[in-house]
């Protein structure tokens, strides 16, 4: 009987490393080269064996990672969440325990009679307070934000005591701030938006407290887009209500409480306000169609009639672009043209806000305030160390328009 040969695997390895062919091999243990294939084969089929197994641990391992990475993900977003609010209110109480606010004058000009046959009405919609925009055709930051509402409440003081208005309704429709809803900025910026908060409450109070002495004013918001303090648009009331105006609204309303300047409550996205017997639909206008304003509105109506409530006016903004229809108007902004509109968007826009007469007999008028150029109005007063500013619509567009001469 033949004896039976053996084969050193680390030896084999070794020679077919060193570039030995298979009939050297065999040579060297002493034995047929077929013998040698077999023992080569099975090496192959062994570790064709083991590399398939590493592969599916492998697998399995990595979808074990991915999982806990999305489970910690969602749990580190939810935490950073909380701490960036937490870190927001306590700079927010910080800066009203610290700062002042002007204290409420009552109306030196009250009349026994007022004008029950017709309301003005002020519509102010996307302010952006803490953008700062630096361009050529349009400048915006705290002081003109001032300056611009300063010069709006001089110009319905001229026109409402004009057509002897004493009633006047405020329309808020949204992005009185601006958010990056970034939480990592949020939480590192805490300050700037709670210091931001503060000087956008006190412009607005002072602008309230100047209509105050002329007029019987209230006051009634929806929110905006921009302004939304969660990184998505929410449409159920408790999330949509995670939002700078809802929050700056109800300071005001806080600060107003023992007033005779009446803030309304209702729902944070839509609202319907009568006046002078005239319901009018209150909402930000993201819900719009740019290309289809006339059909869009027609919906929102039907929707309204569905529900027995007969709709005759709405006001919106959201697109910075004034426009005084029969039956709906659109504001444009107090901020004017930023980076986003003038560069990517291509948009010219100008800075304005819309007021409106309501009749008892069904009439309306409109009437666009423009508010670009505002250089000699002395603006409310600001106290400076807050100005907090937030420069995201620069980040937005790099496209840059230059002319360039051949000469």
């Amino acid at each position: 009987m033949a004896n039976k040969v053996i084969v050193n695997v680390d030896k084999l390895l070794e020679l077919m490393e060193s570039g030995s062919n298979q009939h050297e091999i065999a040579n060297y243990f002493k034995c047929n080269v077929r013998t040698i294939q077999r023992k080569i084969a099975e090496l192959r089929a062994t570790d064709d064996d083991i590399v398939s197994q590493n592969i599916k641990l492998a697998k399995q391992k990595q979808k074990l990672q991915d999982l806990n990475r999305i489970e910690r993900k969602s749990f580190l977003n939810q935490i950073r969440s909380e701490n960036a609010l937490i870190e927001y209110s306590k700079e927010l109480a910080n800066v009203f325990a610290n700062h002042k606010l002007p204290k409420f004058v009552e109306n030196k000009n009250t009349k026994t009679e007022q004008s029950n046959d017709k309301t003005g009405v002020v519509h102010i919609s996307d302010v952006h307070f803490n953008e700062l925009i630096n361009l050529s055709v349009n400048k915006f930051d705290f002081n003109i934000a001032s300056q611009r509402f300063k010069f709006l409440a001089n110009q319905i003081k001229v026109y409402f005591k004009a057509k002897g208005i004493t009633n006047i309704f405020i329309a808020l429709t949204g992005d009185l701030m601006n958010s990056d809803r970034r939480l990592d900025e949020l939480l590192a910026e805490a300050t700037n938006r709670s210091k931001a908060t503060f000087l956008s409450v006190s412009i607005l109070e002072q602008f309230f407290l100047d209509l105050a002495q002329d007029f019987s004013i209230t006051v009634a918001s929806v929110i905006g887009n921009e302004s939304r303090i969660s990184k998505d648009v929410g449409w159920e009331e408790g999330v949509a209500s995670d939002n700078y105006d809802y929050t700056i609204y109800h300071i005001l309303k806080l600060i107003f409480r023992d007033t005779n300047i009446r803030f309304l409550a209702g729902n944070s996205i839509e609202q319907v306000v009568e006046v002078a017997g005239q319901n009018i639909l209150l909402m930000h206008g993201n819900q719009i169609k740019a290309s289809a304003v006339e059909k869009s509105i027609q919906n929102i109506k039907g929707k309204y009639t569905s529900r027995g409530i007969n709709i005759q006016f709405v006001l919106f903004g959201h697109m910075h672009s004034a426009r005084n229809g029969d039956t709906y108007a659109r504001s444009s902004s107090v901020c004017g043209a930023n980076a986003y509109s003038d560069g990517a968007l291509q948009l010219e826009s100008r800075a304005s806000q819309n007021l409106h007469i309501f009749y008892k007999n069904g009439n309306r008028d409109s009437l666009k305030i423009d508010l670009q150029n505002i250089k000699d109005i002395k603006g409310y007063d600001i106290n400076k160390e807050l100005e907090a500013y937030n420069a995201k619509s620069l980040s937005k567009a790099r496209k840059k328009v230059t002319i360039n001469r051949v000469v």
